[in-house]
């Protein structure tokens, strides 16, 4: 991956949802979803994003992945982990 590589997150019609979207597409095959951290074993990067407290489900598509969080939990307190978890798993290196 790009070392200039853009996320951007972004808010759904669920307020327990949000999609963080990369400047370009994702390596894997295809879309694929995951309800919980053991459907996700087999997949580097859901199985990295589950390891953040508070995912509930994730949704990858080409350049976007869609966390549903619990719902005790607040945006605030989980998108940053999230955004480093993407930069970990796609080799990002984090510009923060």
């Amino acid at each position: 991956m790009s070392e200039d590589i853009q996320i951007t997150v972004e808010g759904t019609p669920n307020p327990h949802a949000a999609k963080f979207v990369l400047d370009r597409d994702m390596p894997g095959e295809g879309s694929r979803s995951f309800r919980d951290a053991e459907s996700a074993e087999d997949d580097f990067l859901a199985s990295r994003l589950f390891e953040v407290d508070g995912v509930r489900a994730l949704l990858i598509v080409e350049n976007f992945v869609t966390v549903t969080k619990e719902e005790d939990m607040e945006w605030p307190d989980l998108v940053d982990e999230i955004e480093e978890a993407l930069h970990e798993a796609l080799d990002i290196p984090d510009e923060a």
